[in-house]
């Protein structure tokens, strides 16, 4: 965390020395997981990091990742809110600011993610898969039809954990 903090203090000193006005300093966690290897929430000056992705990738992690979500606190702060995540505000900093290229997505490698699927069935021969998220939907009230036969869809009590 401390090489993460070091950098994202250089983004911040860069910033402050461009736009000739101070940035307040963001909180950080190494808590995200997933797909994804950082995000920034502007309303509560908060960046997430991925953990894994940081220890597998430290190097262009440090060199490319803290300085984009960087870009996205500074971009709010200096141009507001209504301005697109990676539109041209940010990609002005990537450049200017921190000579970056903007890249909008990182390149790790991301390990397959397991998936659940849950079965359901109407009129058709073939049940139709559900994803954990459209199941819990269900689960809350949310009813389904099938496009092919119009039958609502019931769920069978199946999953398969791919």
């Amino acid at each position: 965390m401390d090489r993460i903090l070091e950098c994202l203090e250089r983004c911040y000193d860069l910033a402050e020395a461009h736009f000739g006005r101070r940035f307040e300093r963001p909180r950080v966690t190494l808590d995200l997981r997933g797909q994804r290897a950082g995000v920034a929430y502007l309303s509560r000056n908060l960046l997430r990091f991925n953990r894994q992705m940081y220890q597998d990738n430290t190097e262009d992690f440090l060199q490319q990742t803290v300085p984009h979500e960087v870009a996205h606190l500074i971009a709010d702060a200096v141009f507001g809110s209504r301005i697109r995540p990676h539109g041209p505000e940010w990609k002005a900093i990537m450049t200017e600011v921190y000579g970056l290229p903007p890249k909008r997505c990182h390149d790790y490698p991301v390990p397959a993610r397991r998936a659940t699927r849950y079965f359901y069935r109407c009129g058709c021969p073939a049940p139709v898969p559900f994803t954990p998220q459209r199941h819990a939907w269900v689960g809350r009230g949310r009813r389904y039809q099938c496009r092919r036969c119009g039958d609502m869809l019931r769920f069978t009590g199946q999953q398969q954990r791919a």
